[in-house]
């Protein structure tokens, strides 16, 4: 009885590696062909995930399995994030937004009399690929360590390096639903690495 719990176990942490793998490559695939909605795949772990701990799903923990499920989901947490992220910012502005050459937006620039021009743009929000990068395998340890506070520091470090760039409301915008998205999706995968220890214990 023991050995077949074993072998169910084993069966079930090698699928949850396959599929939480399998979506940190269709990730990476998302970002080289710049294709974001690929990222969509990435919520099929993390559901099955939320699912299994709705319903208490409890298997027996073969040695390692876990822990690359873990480093899987800290990978996917950290990568999938930028496709999502893009995904959404995507369906939220319509077209409505240019992109600039050094991965932020283009909004009117100011002139020297403090108005919008009609014909000259600013790139803002510059490197929000790599601050994204960083800011979620910041919610994502701070999660794992069990410090929450690092979050808060995260959000207050972010908003006061863009405080200046935030005059657009297209920039506004941006940041907001870029942030959240971005949090948002590390705190699940965060989430998924250590709440199965908490309930199993």
């Amino acid at each position: 009885m023991i050995q077949l719990q074993l072998f169910a176990g084993t069966v079930t942490w090698i699928g949850a590696v396959v599929i939480v793998l399998a979506a940190v490559a269709v990730a990476i695939l998302a970002i080289r062909l710049r294709q974001p909605a690929l990222a969509l795949f990435g919520l099929l772990p993390v559901g099955f995930g939320i699912l299994a701990l709705a319903f208490q799903v409890n298997v027996a923990d073969p040695p390692v399995l876990p822990a690359i499920v873990a480093l899987g989901l800290a990978a996917l947490g950290i990568l999938g994030g930028n496709p999502l992220t893009v995904w959404v910012l995507g369906r939220a502005a319509k077209g409505d937004v240019d992109s600039g050459t050094h991965g932020g937006i283009l909004v009117p620039a100011e002139t020297a009399s403090g108005a919008k021009s009609a014909t000259k743009t600013q790139e803002v929000l510059r490197g929000g690929t790599w601050i994204g990068y960083l800011e979620r395998a910041a919610v994502i340890g701070a999660i794992v360590v069990g410090h929450f506070e690092i979050i808060a520091a995260v959000i207050a470090i972010k908003g006061l390096g863009r405080f200046s760039e935030l005059d657009a409301p297209e920039a506004r915008e941006r940041f907001i639903i870029g942030t959240l998205v971005s949090m948002i999706w590390a705190a699940l995968c965060g989430a998924l690495i250590v709440l199965p220890a908490v309930f199993s214990s």
